[in-house]
């Protein structure tokens, strides 16, 4: 089978290119193949397929086999492969995922693609519908006990749950203890993807990401967009916000008339190959 690795600021994913493959256990694929010892190495599996709805679809499997609603920066590069690899030459693209219809809007220079922004829809606030068991409409720095310790936290769905918790400093961040304590919290009956977040300005911000079935991870695409929602919901920054990750920059922008959460970043290819299945 062949294969395509790419990475969107680091987030890095295995993609197969569905028009030509067929997968028939996608999530023990995503297992073998993500491993980075014994498989190829990866966050995770994306698998680009015919839509009836829109160009393609992306189908999205965490490292631990689980079956994701939606990537950030995973669709980034879902639709620099669609253009260069001749799939669907548009410029504005339109992609079918778990959470709905994404368009995709692409910086093309001489046949390559390079920023592309993503209309990544409006962010789910109720509780229920994230879902995390809280009471009220919204879950804005609510107090939340996680190993002994409480946290203020917000919640935020962008397709995927999101729990962001600001901190005064994510170097220092013990992630690897406190990761696993969020992402397994029985307040999330899905679990959750948890952004710690440092306020630099009303522009600017850091953070880092503990991902479900994924653990850390250099960029969550649909965890800066949450993050951006949070820190406006808790006044903190304005609705256009740099959000600095491990693996680079991404331009997170709420629009005030619309509601929509528009992502602006990168996408790279990092290498073709085959593997035997």
């Amino acid at each position: 089978m062949k294969f395509t690795k790419m990475q969107g600021i680091g987030n890095d994913y295995i993609y197969i290119n569905c028009f030509e493959e067929k997968v028939d256990d996608p999530s023990a694929l995503s297992i073998r193949l993500s491993d980075r010892h014994f498989g190829i190495g990866s966050d995770g599996l994306i698998l680009i397929e015919p839509s009836d709805i829109a160009d393609c679809k992306m189908d999205m499997y965490n490292a631990d086999g689980s079956r994701g609603m939606m990537c950030g920066n995973g669709i980034r590069c879902v639709g620099k492969y669609v253009y260069e690899r001749g799939i669907a030459k548009k410029d504005v693209l339109t992609v079918e995922t778990l959470s709905g219809v994404k368009t995709l809007k692409l910086s093309v220079k001489d046949g390559k693609v390079g920023e592309i922004e993503v209309n990544m829809g409006s962010p789910i606030l109720e509780p229920e519908k994230i879902p995390a068991s809280f009471q009220g409409e919204k879950v804005v720095n609510q107090p939340l006990t996680v190993g002994g310790k409480e946290y203020r936290v917000t919640c935020v769905s962008m397709g995927n749950p999101h729990c962001i918790v600001f901190v005064p400093d994510t170097k220092s961040l013990p992630i690897e203890k406190i990761g696993p304590q969020f992402e397994n919290h029985p307040a999330f009956p899905e679990r959750v993807n948890t952004e710690f977040v440092q306020v630099h300005s009303e522009h600017e911000v850091s953070m880092r990401v503990w991902e479900r079935g994924s653990g850390e991870t250099l960029a969550c695409g649909t965890g800066a967009c949450a993050t951006a929602v949070a820190c406006v919901l808790n006044q903190k920054t304005g609705r256009e916000v740099l959000v600095h990750l491990l693996g680079g920059d991404l331009n997170i922008r709420w629009d005030e008339i619309s509601n929509n959460v528009f992502m602006r970043g990168p996408a790279e290819f990092s290498f073709d190959g085959t593997v035997e299945i």
